[in-house]
Parts: C-alpha cells; structure tokens; sequence
C-alpha cells in the first residue's frame, strides 16, 4: 500500500543513497527524522521486559475505563463513539510534509478525550490502535501494548487534563477556552508521547537514549504543532454546529439551554 509513511520513507532512501555526504552528517545531529523513530513502534524495537510493563500498564488502564463506561456513560454515547473513532482513523490516514523528508498526521487522542472524555476516549483510541496493528501493519503486534500507552492512552488522559486546565484558566463556557486549550493539549500530548517513545527506545537498547530524544523529542514538536491546528479546528466547528456533543461529567451535567455558552 503506498501510504504517506511509504513515500517518506522511500524519499528518505533516495536522498540517502543520492546525497550521503548531506544526508548522513544531517542524521547524526538528529536533524534527519528516521522513519524508524516514528511513534508507530514496529515489531523488533523494544526488548521484552518493556513490552511487558507496557502491556500490563495498558491492559490495567483499558480495564479501568471500560469500568467507568460501564458504570457512568449511558448509551447515547455508543454511537458517538463508533462516529469518533471513524472519524479519528480517517483522519489519520491524511499525512501533511514537514521538513526532513517525512510527514506526520492526526493522532486524535486529545480531540477523542476532549469530545468523549478521558474514559470512552481512551477506548476509541485502543480499537483504532488495534485495527491499524493487524490489517494496515501500521505498527507491531508485540508492542501493541507500548503503541496504545503512548499515542492512545497519554494522548487522552493527558490532553483531556491539560485542556481542561487551561479551559477554566481561560474561561470554561468560552470558544477561546476550547480552542486554545484544545490546542495546546494536542501538542503538549504528542510531545509527551515522543518522550515517552524515546524513553522506552532507549531502555531497550534500540538507539542511545540521547539521539532518540534529540529526534523524538525534536521532530515531534513540529508534528505536535499539525496536531495542535487540526484539533482547534475541529473542536471549534463542532462548538459552533453540536456542542451538546462535548463530554461532561455525567452527574455535574446540565441541560444546555441552561450552561451559559458563550462565544
């Protein structure tokens, strides 16, 4: 399948074997994006015991939330969900260039806890992870657990608690709470999963900690800025056409003819 990831990294190859007195100089200093680095963790990059941690961490916060669904969400929130978790795997299909030969794309996971809260968010990453694992082999099986902690679950609970945050800093009923906090959620959240990829990269002697930071870290907060654009955009056109569509926290819900939603 000719994907965006196949073009950046075919384009990377030909650069390589093209020019490999620029190309490889550029690549020390960590200003050459490796493919490799992308949050999508193959198959083969982390040693068993970080596989391991990663699964029970992701399996144990996977219980908790279909807990809480379970016990507070009601039922009006199922199709939401499924029209959520649509629109977040098309959504990432749809690569934008940055600089260095490669491309990123929506994550979603900020936008999914923003709209659907941390809880019901955090699972329509997870299915969304899953479905990309085994038909597109976009990411590992084996480290499945390691993908859906990183981009799935901080992504959402992360986000979620930052945009919240900055929300009431800015004003809770307000668009500009929403939009700029929506965006500094989403970036602030793949930053933090880079972080966290890098580390774990690091750890399984895949790369020397230092390069996977300088790359991760470094790449990623140029993604993150993507990331940041898409997410205020969809989070302000929802506002203006279904607010109602917005989490909140079941027993503190208020009808919203009543809320006091302001622009």
């Amino acid at each position: 399948m000719f994907t965006g990831k196949w073009f950046a990294e075919a384009a990377l190859s030909l650069m390589t074997h093209l020019f490999p007195v620029l190309i490889h100089p550029l690549g020390e200093l960590g200003l050459i994006f490796p493919p490799s680095l992308a949050l999508h963790i193959p198959d083969g990059f982390l040693n068993p015991p970080v596989m391991l941690v990663t699964w029970v961490v992701a399996i144990a916060l996977i219980a908790v939330c279909l807990r809480q669904v379970k016990a507070d969400y009601q039922d009006r929130m199922v199709p939401l969900m499924g029209v959520c978790a649509a629109f977040v795997f098309a959504a990432q299909m749809i690569n934008f260039p940055i600089p260095g030969g490669t491309s990123g794309h929506l994550l979603g996971g900020t936008l999914a806890g923003v709209l659907l809260g941390p809880w019901a968010g955090s699972l329509v990453m997870t299915a969304v992870f899953i479905v990309q694992s085994l038909f597109f082999q976009d990411g590992g099986i084996l480290v499945m657990g390691a993908n859906i902690f990183n981009m799935g679950l901080i992504g959402t609970f992360f986000g979620y608690y930052v945009f919240q945050t900055v929300r009431r800093t800015i004003g809770h009923n307000r668009l500009a709470g929403m939009v700029i906090g929506s965006a500094i959620a989403a970036w602030a959240s793949v930053v933090l999963a880079a972080v966290i990829c890098a580390l774990q990269l690091g750890l399984s002697g895949t790369v020397p900690l230092s390069v996977a930071l300088v790359a991760m870290v470094g790449w990623h907060m140029v993604i993150g800025i993507g990331e940041a654009i898409i997410t205020a955009i969809a989070v302000t056109f929802i506002w203006r056409t279904r607010p109602d569509l917005f989490y909140r926290p079941p027993r503190k819900a208020v009808p919203l003819s009543h809320s006091g939603i302001v622009e």
